[in-house]
This record gives C-alpha cells, structure tokens and sequence, in this order.
C-alpha cells in the first residue's frame, strides 16, 4: 500500500488538480475520498455538470490551471479525461504530468448524445508526461481503446481487472491500489526529470 505521509511529501511539489467526468464525482467516489485525504487537492468545478459543453469544461480548467502557483499535477476520471486531452491541444504551460482514468470513449456507438460535442478525441501526443489507467471490463472504454489511446497519448498504461468504470460503483473505497500506482508514477517521472522544476522551461 503506498505510504500516505510520503506520498504527501511528493505531491508537496505540485498543485493537485482533480477533474471528475459527466455528473460530478459523488461522496463515494475515489476521487472525493483522495480529496479528503489530501486537503491540499483542488476539484476543478463546471458551471453544467450533467450538460457538459466542450469548450466550457476546457476554459474551467485553464482557469484553474492558471491560478495554481506550483507545476500542475492533473488527475482526471472518465470525461475529465478527454478534456485534459482538449486543453492540452490548445495549450502547453504548467502540467508537469496527468493521471487519467479511464477515460471516457465519446467516439463509442452507444456514447449519451449530450457526451459527442467532445469527439472526436484528440489523438497527439501529450506534452507531458501521463499514466493512463484502464479497466478490461469498462463499458465506456474498453481495454482495447484504452491502449490506443495511451498509445497515441504517449502514456504509461496499467490495465486493472474487473473494475468496471474504476468509479463508485466499482467499490474502490480509497483506492489504494491507485494511490500506489500514482506514488510509483511520480517517483519514475521524476527520476527522469533532466533537474529541479524552477529549471523547467515551461511553455507559454
């Protein structure tokens, strides 16, 4: 299980921004409960949860990024996913990296109407670094799709078994296994890192 104090002591070197997808991440959620075990997370907020325009939930997360003092560490679920893909085909200043689980297929057959306005995906690569974690029984993106797009993403991929749509309704509790996952992460882009963030060139 990943150590909690030192996994703060590495999370203290970046603004933690956690993006839930269509419908908000409720109290059950593990992105909630990582929020309340890291006071320090901040929840990007959206004006229409349940509505979602593209462009809106992109400006919100520009915004939030903006604000943020410290390099940007993004966790995102589902549709918060494919809006970190969008921004970051508009934009490159200030994510040091992104957690993205699993990401939500708006380009599926069976998509909700109301989730096409952000299709199609954006398939380049992420100008930061990013570990995609998929599910091989998701029925928004299946195990396939996950490792297409980690593959266009240039991201890291972990596939977890029988976890559904890695949500509430898979019975994660505080998910640990995601929080080891992220510690381990963070630990290898760091090892990889040429230097300290202040000698980062960050883009505008």
């Amino acid at each position: 299980m990943a150590s909690r104090s030192g996994l703060s002591t590495t999370l203290d070197q970046y603004d933690v921004l956690v993006l839930p997808g269509w419908h908000n991440s409720g109290a059950g959620h593990w992105q909630s409960r990582w929020e309340q075990l890291f006071p320090t997370f901040r929840r990007v907020q959206q004006d229409n949860w349940d509505t979602p325009q593209r462009e809106d939930w992109i400006a919100a997360l520009d915004q939030a990024i903006n604000e943020c003092k410290k390099p940007v560490l993004l966790i995102g679920h589902s549709l918060g996913c494919i809006t970190i893909a969008h921004w970051a085909r508009q934009h490159r200043h200030r994510v040091a990296g992104a957690l993205l689980v699993a990401p939500a297929d708006v380009e599926r057959r069976t998509v909700s109407t109301v989730l096409r306005r952000f299709a199609p995906i954006p398939s380049g690569r992420l100008p930061f670094p990013a570990l995609l974690i998929g599910s091989d029984n998701d029925r928004c993106c299946d195990a396939w799709r996950a490792a297409e797009l980690a593959d266009q993403w240039g991201a890291e991929l972990h596939l977890a078994y029988g976890a559904g749509h890695i949500n509430a309704d898979s019975g994660l509790g505080d998910w640990p296994e995601g929080l080891l996952l992220l510690e381990e992460w963070l630990r290898g882009v760091e090892a990889r890192r040429p230097g300290p963030w202040r000698d980062v060139a960050w883009a505008a």
